[in-house]
């Protein structure tokens, strides 16, 4: 057999000639398409597809000083909820020029540590932050390296710290889960919560509790049950409600994974969701829609906070971090999803 002999790669010579405009005039428009003209562009776009040439990143990212890649920190890569804001973070950043490293923050003993190390390593030109647990001691490293502008939080937070952050509207969608079970006539409603300590833990708690106040609905404090957003929370808590004297009539878990944890158990005990007891999540993950039965939940807009979370990194890139005046907090609103696991209590105690 013939050796294949290997293909010439492209240069930008010869996209200068097939366009007929110099290389440097190619540089020019790859790197700042901006300062030449709309003729001279389309020339020179058309002239790479013909050609087939492909742009050297690597170099292009050592002449302007950046590596080319983000790191987003993940809470848990485990947990399905984050499947879609990976995805739609990804397809930002890939638009944008940058690969995408992800790191699960459970896993390592100090992920503050490790965002301050990949950025003066130049490992990472940004972060995105999807763990809002992150210590003070992590917080005075950033500030200490002069990294506070290249790091943006997107579904948790720090409480009272100068970051930009995405976050959904989850203290109003508490209010809606809330008034949801409400308006199907149920006054016995407990709830989930998330881990102790956590920003959304507080946000929906307290949604939850304003809900309460509103519709002037009683409240035990063993219908407040401490979960962690996991299945298996879900199933523990499952436990508790089904040793109490007074059983809530309908449950809001501060999670969907929560939410069909604690189904499993209660249908496992052979109680019937939701003739026996209703319940709400809260997140919208795939998994709602296929439970059996069906989970009511508040969708959060998974796709939405990635790719508005991408896009305050990039523009903070865009400007070489120089943007310490622009905390810019974005809220996106939630929606209540109905589906099957919700309905009037069989008995309606007023």
């Amino acid at each position: 057999m013939p050796r294949r002999e290997p293909e010439k790669s492209v240069t930008v010579q010869d996209v200068a000639r097939q366009a007929g405009v110099s290389a440097a005039t190619v540089s020019r428009t790859i790197s700042t398409p901006e300062v030449v003209s709309e003729q001279t562009r389309d020339l020179v776009l058309e002239a790479i597809q013909h050609t087939g040439y492909r742009v050297n990143q690597a170099a292009r990212n050592l002449r302007k000083k950046r590596s080319g890649a983000v790191l987003v920190l993940v809470p848990n890569l485990g947990n399905p909820f984050f499947s879609q804001i990976l995805a739609s973070l990804n397809a930002t950043f890939s638009n944008g020029g940058y690969s995408v490293l992800i790191s699960d923050s459970n896993v390592q003993e100090s992920p503050g540590r490790q965002v301050v190390d990949y950025l003066l390593d130049g490992r990472v030109d940004g972060v995105v932050c999807l763990d809002g647990s992150l210590t003070n001691d992590d917080l005075e490293q950033f500030r200490l390296n002069g990294l506070e502008n290249r790091i943006v939080f997107a579904c948790e937070w720090l409480q009272d710290a100068p970051y930009p952050s995405v976050r959904s509207n989850n203290r109003e969608g508490a209010i809606m889960a809330v008034e949801h079970l409400y308006e199907f006539g149920h006054r016995k409603i407990a709830h989930i919560t998330g881990p102790r300590g956590n920003v959304l833990t507080a946000a929906r708690r307290e949604g939850m509790l304003h809900a309460r106040r509103e519709l002037d609905l009683p409240l035990r404090d063993e219908w407040i049950i401490r979960g962690d957003f996991s299945v298996q929370s879900g199933w523990k808590s499952g436990d508790d409600i089904l040793k109490m004297k007074e059983r809530p009539t309908a449950v809001f878990c501060a999670s969907d994974m929560v939410a069909l944890g604690l189904i499993a158990r209660l249908n496992a005990a052979g109680l019937s969701v939701p003739q026996d007891m209703s319940v709400v999540g809260f997140d919208d993950i795939e998994l709602a829609a296929f439970s059996l039965p069906s989970l009511t939940t508040i969708r959060q807009d998974r796709s939405a906070l990635g790719e508005q979370a991408a896009g305050q990194l990039l523009k903070r890139l865009e400007n070489d971090g120089e943007l310490s005046a622009a905390c810019e907090i974005k809220t996106i609103d939630v929606t209540l999803i109905s589906r099957d696991s919700c309905s009037a209590p069989v008995a309606n105690p007023t």
